[in-house]
């Protein structure tokens, strides 16, 4: 068990250091949430999609959602992005066969991002990174992304 008074004042330093260094280092790679807001600037809904799934119904049922939004909503006035990590990240491999999906909900105004953790990982198993979809964002964490799209007001959905 750590006890707090053996941990030394130049210890928290440090390790705060890292941990800042780290997320700033990933911040500025990411397009900023801010700038994503402005893209759809007449939208009264904004929509955030989890796939982590690597299944092709998942696969299929995120696509669905996103299609279903749109047409209820329309596409100006709904901001739908679709953020992929993990076994998740097969859905934006270019290669997929959703692509066709893929390219006519991205033409709709839908984004998609791609987990830049994931594609590093799976390029250490592949030998060579993942090809991904063309119309695919890379953001540095698929979590993170999804953390602060809820923190810019998008509702958060796992379908």
């Amino acid at each position: 068990m750590i006890h707090l008074s053996r941990i030394t004042p130049i210890a928290l330093l440090l390790a705060a250091a890292l941990a800042t260094s780290g997320l700033a280092q990933a911040n500025e790679n990411a397009e900023p949430v801010a700038k994503i807001l402005q893209e759809k600037p007449f939208a009264q809904t904004r929509v955030a999609l989890q796939i982590s799934d690597g299944s092709e119904e998942k696969q299929a049922l995120v696509l669905n959602v996103a299609s279903n939004l749109l047409k209820f909503y329309g596409p100006d006035k709904i901001d739908i992005e679709v953020v992929a990590f993990g076994p998740g990240l097969r859905l934006l491999f270019k290669d997929n066969v959703n692509s066709q999906r893929i390219q006519e909900l991205a033409a709709a105004g839908v984004r998609f991002s791609a987990c830049d953790n994931t594609i590093t990982s799976m390029a250490k198993l592949l030998g060579h990174p993942p090809e991904l979809n063309p119309i695919a964002r890379i953001v540095p964490a698929g979590i993170v992304r999804m953390v602060e799209l809820n923190k810019a007001g998008f509702f958060v959905a796992r379908p």
